[in-house]
């Protein structure tokens, strides 16, 4: 008779998120920032891209295209890059994210399905 979603809600998904990449930052490696992750990306080390919201629109898209060549997953992280900073652990602006071992978390699972 009524239908029943089987999506999570916005908000308990980003803490979700939040939580993992926290356990990533503590227990696995991880980088910060544009450079850093696209030479992580041609070198073939990264297993996941992590993008903030407000990331400009044309470095958005190079990394994008670098994760398709790459075959490298991609989360488009629904909160600002304040939100992304503050996830990490970190006081500042973080525009992106890579992931190069997710140590004790299992974020690449959640997040791919």
């Amino acid at each position: 008779m009524g239908y029943i979603s089987l999506r999570m809600p916005k908000k308990i998904a980003t803490e979700n998120i939040n939580a993992k990449l926290g356990i990533v930052m503590r227990s696995g490696k991880a980088l910060l920032g544009l450079t850093q992750t696209l030479k992580a990306i041609r070198k073939g080390m990264v297993k996941m891209v992590i993008v903030s919201s407000n990331c400009p629109n044309l470095r958005k898209s190079m990394l994008e295209y670098y994760c398709m060549l790459s075959k490298t997953q991609i989360y488009h992280y629904t909160g600002t890059n304040i939100d992304l900073g503050a996830a990490c652990g970190r006081y500042h602006r973080v525009s992106c994210v890579s992931i190069i071992e997710a140590g004790d978390s299992d974020i690449l699972t959640a997040v791919s399905s």
